[in-house]
C-alpha cells in the first residue's frame, strides 16, 4: 500500500483557531533528570502537552454543533475508516463561497464518483499558500449551506477542507456547522497535503479520533491510503 499523511504537525505554539488557547507542548522530565532519579540506573525523557480538542488536524463531534449531538467518545469509528476522493478547488478566491455547482464540477472535473458513505476532500491550496502566517486564521474560502447540503445528498459521512473552518470566516461558517447537525454529518478542518491527491483515484481516508470523554472534537492522523 502506499500511504499519503493529511495531517498537520503539532508543536509549541503552532497556529490555533482564534479564540482558543495556544497548544503548549514542552518537556516534563529531561533523559539527565530521570537517571538522577532512577539512582544512576537509566534515563527515560517525557514531555507534557495542553492544547483544545479542536487543534491541529482535527474531525469536529456532532456535540460540537449542538447539545443534541454525540461527543467524540461516541462517534462511530465505521465513519473513521471510509473511501474517499479529493476535488481541485484551488481556482476559487481567497474567503469566496464555494457552491453546490463548483462543487459538482470539480468532482466531475476529478473523473471520480463521490463515494456513498465516504467522504469528499477539498483542496483549496489555502494550507500551502498561508501557512503558518496569520493568514491562514482568516483568509480561506468554504462552502456554504447549500453545498454542505449538497454534499450530504451524495451520502457522505463528512467531508474535509485544508483550513481552519469548513466555511468562509463569519455567519456562513456558523450556518454550515449547524447545517451538519441538521443533516447528521460532520467534518474534518486544517487538513494538508491534499494537493497529493489530486489526480489520483479513490483512496481508503483514515481519521481514528482520541477517545476523549464527552469531547467537542479531537486531533486525529489523516492519511489517505491506496492499494498498489
Amino acid at each position: 500500500m502506499k500511504i499519503i499523511d493529511l495531517s498537520r504537525e503539532l508543536y509549541h505554539r503552532t497556529p490555533s483557531y482564534p479564540g482558543h488557547p495556544p497548544t503548549i507542548h514542552g518537556i516534563w522530565k529531561s533523559h539527565e533528570d530521570s537517571f538522577v532519579e532512577s539512582g544512576n540506573v537509566h534515563g527515560l525523557s517525557s514531555m507534557f502537552i495542553s492544547m483544545v480538542d479542536h487543534a491541529g488536524t482535527h474531525i469536529d463531534a456532532p456535540r460540537h454543533f449542538g447539545r443534541s449531538g454525540i461527543p467524540i467518545d461516541q462517534y462511530p469509528l465505521e465513519k473513521c475508516i471510509v473511501p474517499g476522493i479529493c476535488v481541485d478547488l484551488r481556482h476559487i478566491a481567497p474567503r469566496a463561497e464555494i457552491s453546490s455547482s463548483e462543487l459538482e464540477a470539480a468532482v466531475k472535473q476529478a473523473g471520480v464518483p463521490v463515494p456513498k458513505g465516504g467522504t469528499v476532500l477539498l483542496c483549496t491550496g489555502h494550507h500551502e499558500r498561508t501557512f503558518p502566517r496569520k493568514e491562514y486564521s482568516t483568509e480561506n474560502c468554504g462552502v456554504n449551506v447549500e453545498a454542505t447540503e449538497w454534499l450530504a445528498k451524495q451520502g457522505v459521512v463528512h467531508f474535509g477542507i485544508d483550513a481552519m473552518r469548513p466555511g468562509p470566516e463569519g455567519k456562513v461558517n456558523s450556518l454550515v456547522h449547524k447545517a451538519c447537525l441538521d443533516l447528521d454529518i460532520t467534518h474534518i478542518e486544517s487538513l494538508c497535503n491534499l494537493e497529493a491527491l489530486i489526480g489520483k483515484r479513490q483512496f481508503t481516508f483514515i481519521g481514528l479520533p482520541m477517545k476523549w470523554r464527552d469531547g467537542t472534537a479531537s486531533p486525529i492522523r489523516a492519511v489517505a491510503v491506496f492499494d498498489m
